[in-house]
């Protein structure tokens, strides 16, 4: 099944819901940074939070979520535009734990801390919301950041079956939300519904779809399919964003890599792409500097 996000609407009832496929996002970004599989759940259930929360923007916004804890993961950081492109990784790629009730221990994994939200709506300024993490899993962090902080009743569902190779069988999220004026009652009833319903990599897993699974938490209220969209791994790294960063670090620091290395390699936290640049072009990095 291609990655992919299906975003719906009940107007009659005031509830809008999105489900979405993350399997091979998320075993690219795993390959890339080469996760052990506690690792890989938490990065893989981050990114799919991603994928739905960034389908909630506007076009051409975009956010990032960081996860940071005391536990031995550290952070995981996220970013995700309106177009269905995630990026993101874990601090400590190669961090595993035994797992706890048959699940990889991602809530032991990043342990008590606090969830931090950047939202670039293409103001003046960001937007930027903390809240604590709650001890629970990824999707009840996201559910508790839209409940609290945006003031959105919200249920978010996140599921990856991640295996001892550190590949996801299945991965994908679902998203149900209120929005104003909403009845109340059936809100709370397509809420429940969503709880009651076998995991969504389980379903997923079992051949169904984000379409299939979305009707399945409808039933018999009605909806609109709004949009379906493809979702990827994308990093926005480049060669020429490297050299910029290269300069912003100033003049010395170039003169010293020359002088030490004679040449530099960049490595991008998002993607583990690698950037080299050679004595030739650092030079001419300190020629633009002037």
């Amino acid at each position: 099944m291609d990655d992919h996000i299906v975003r719906t609407i009940a107007r009659l009832v005031g509830v809008r819901a999105m489900a979405c496929a993350t399997t091979n996002l998320v075993n690219e970004a795993n390959r890339r940074h080469g996760t052990a599989p506690t690792a890989a759940a938490a990065l893989g259930q981050a990114l799919t939070g991603g994928v739905l929360l960034g389908a909630l923007l506007k076009v051409q916004q975009r956010m990032a979520l960081k996860f940071e804890g005391d536990g031995p993961l550290q952070k995981i950081v996220v970013e995700a535009d309106s177009y269905g492109a995630v990026r993101g990784y874990v601090t400590v790629p190669a961090m595993d734990l035994p797992k706890r009730q048959d699940e990889y221990d991602v809530t032991g994994a990043i342990g008590d801390g606090f969830l931090t939200v950047v939202k670039d709506l293409r103001l003046k300024n960001l937007y930027e919301s903390v809240v604590p993490l709650t001890g629970g899993k990824i999707d009840a962090d996201l559910t508790y950041y839209l409940n609290q902080s945006e003031q959105v009743p919200t249920v978010v569902q996140l599921g990856v079956d991640v295996g001892e190779d550190s590949r996801a069988a299945a991965a994908g999220g679902l998203l149900i939300q209120a929005i104003p004026p909403y009845d109340v009652e059936v809100a709370r009833q397509l809420a429940n519904r969503v709880q009651e319903l076998p995991p969504v990599d389980a379903l997923l897993k079992g051949g169904q779809s984000p379409e299939e699974i979305l009707a399945l938490v409808f039933a018999d209220v009605p909806y609109k399919v709004l949009e379906q969209r493809p979702v990827h791994f994308k990093c926005q790294c480049s060669k020429e964003r490297t050299a910029r960063a290269l300069i912003a670090l100033g003049r010395e620091e170039i003169q010293s890599l020359l002088e030490t290395e004679g040449q530099a390699v960049v490595d991008c936290h998002f993607c583990h792409e690698q950037y080299l640049f050679n004595r030739e072009e650092l030079e001419e990095l300190l020629k633009e500097m002037g």
